[in-house]
């Protein structure tokens, strides 16, 4: 495509476009620049694009998009000047992929916790529905069926446009993905025509990246802010924040609540490890997830999947179908009568609301063993919260390494035993080695127990000094289960 026609598809403006090369890619990094490409410098948290323009030109990039054109490079090649770089690149690759996200309904899904739940079983839901689907989470994205793995809650601009084409090209007539606090504060929905939101709820998270839980607010809010009126924006109202991202947007209002008076309300009749027994806008409905905030999570998709038009009972009847999503809430039977489960809870609100759940179907008939730990390089602060919403809410817990990355795991641990008083640290072991902690606590579990390992859920490694190895919590509490049989 021309330059010229590129720059003014995306609108922006092409006023001191002097030349007209032909451009052969679109590409933010510098390292990855071919010959004929469009460099967008794009100013990021630990780089500048702008400092690495020599180096694209050098590759043989034939324009440049940036915010301030630097003076020793003036005359060597075509310089288009935008007042944001980060918003001008989703621009141009929505033109570039020929605006994919046009072709598609487009329902993106934000908030600290549920996010992949609710993606997931969207995608899950319209798949039985009869239609062809793609999904954009944490845990694996697709196009209707093909699997793509994943690296970020929401990728790169430039992957997000081209798996969102794909999936025009594979037929898919709806998408759901995860929306993070991180995309859209640093534009990477960019250019992306959304046809409704969901909100689950905010607690604190991402403070190493955020700083304060004002402007982690204030990205959850600029997503609905930014819905076009022909969307909806689906909010849980039982969350202090769930109408603040209200506020502003443009969007239909539509609201869940297990409590208060909303468009589709829920109430729990009876919960038990295998299932959940709900009435959902009145009428009732079986499934196979635990917990309240499961309850919230099939709340919202029945809500989304209701707005966009399917029928409420044929939506219930396929509700009742969907399993829970690889490592949330899932549950793992030990064959000496006590029960395993492994979600991935990492912030203190997720770990208080499993707990809550297991605590809820045990209603005091058996002990709680948690064995938890916390992320290296994040949100320090949340560390002694973990622990001591473990400790208030467990028999036991086990303090152990979760994905320490560049950090000491001593130095993690000691973090979250700050939290607790003399008498909490009684209740409480430090194993810093995970195998050896799962392993406790199955040495430790009664029959009618039950063990919860939280904070990698569906993660198969773990990351330490910048290598990840091969670590499967469910792997290894049924390695422990084997052992105990012998």
């Amino acid at each position: 495509m021309k330059l010229k026609k590129l720059i003014k598809a995306s609108g922006l403006s092409e006023d001191n476009v002097t030349e007209n090369p032909e451009i052969a890619e679109i590409q933010p990094d510098s390292r990855k620049i071919m010959p004929g490409a469009l460099f967008v410098a794009v100013r990021g948290t630990a780089m500048d694009g702008h400092d690495y323009i020599e180096n694209a030109i050098e590759k043989g990039a034939v324009a440049v998009v940036c915010e301030e054109i630097p003076e020793k490079t003036q005359g060597k090649i075509v310089f288009v000047a935008v007042k944001d770089s980060a918003e001008a690149l989703g621009l141009l690759l929505a033109t570039w992929y020929g605006h994919p996200s046009d072709k598609l309904v487009l329902v993106g899904v934000t908030g600290t916790n549920g996010k992949t739940t609710i993606a997931t079983l969207l995608y899950e839901l319209f798949r039985k529905l009869g239609h062809k689907a793609g999904l954009i989470s944490t845990v694996c994205n697709y196009i209707d069926t093909q699997a793509i793995p994943t690296i970020y809650t929401t990728p790169d601009p430039v992957s997000l446009h081209a798996l969102l084409a794909k999936m025009v090209e594979a037929g898919c007539e709806y998408a759901f993905m995860e929306v993070s606090s991180h995309a859209v504060d640093q534009k990477r929905i960019s250019g992306l025509s959304f046809d409704g939101g969901i909100f689950t709820n905010l607690t604190r998270d991402h403070l190493d990246y955020h700083k304060t839980v004002e402007n982690y607010l204030k990205a959850k809010k600029t997503f609905f802010d930014t819905l076009p009126p022909t969307a909806f924006a689906l909010t849980n109202i039982d969350n202090k924040t769930g109408l603040v991202m209200l506020q502003n947007t443009k969007a239909e209002k539509r609201t869940y609540s297990l409590h208060a008076l909303a468009d589709f309300k829920g109430k729990i009749l009876a919960s038990h490890f295998d299932g959940t027994e709900l009435i959902i806008n009145g009428r009732e409905v079986v499934v196979r997830f635990v917990g309240r905030f499961n309850a919230y999570n099939l709340l919202a998709v029945y809500g989304a999947a209701v707005i966009l038009g399917k029928e409420p009972e044929e939506v219930l009847v396929r509700l009742s179908s969907l399993q829970p999503v690889s490592g949330r809430f899932e549950t793992i039977p030990s064959p000496l009568g006590y029960t395993a489960i492994v979600d991935y809870a990492h912030t203190p609100d997720a770990l208080a609301n499993v707990l809550n759940s297991i605590k809820e179907v045990l209603n005091g008939k058996g002990h709680i063993i948690t064995v938890v730990g916390a992320g290296g390089n994040r949100d320090k602060g949340k560390r002694p919260i973990m622990a001591m919403e473990a400790v208030r809410r467990s028999n036991l817990v086990i303090l152990t390494s979760d994905n320490p990355r560049f950090e000491e795991p001593g130095d993690i641990l000691k973090d979250m035993l700050n939290g607790l008083s003399p008498s909490e640290k009684k209740q409480t072991l430090c194993i810093e080695d995970r195998t050896q902690a799962i392993r406790t606590a199955t040495q430790l579990a009664k029959k009618g127990d039950v063990i919860l390992v939280a904070g990698k859920g569906h993660e198969d490694y773990q990351e330490i000094k910048g290598v990840k190895y091969p670590f499967d919590d469910r792997e290894k509490l049924r390695a422990c289960f084997d052992v105990s049989q012998q």
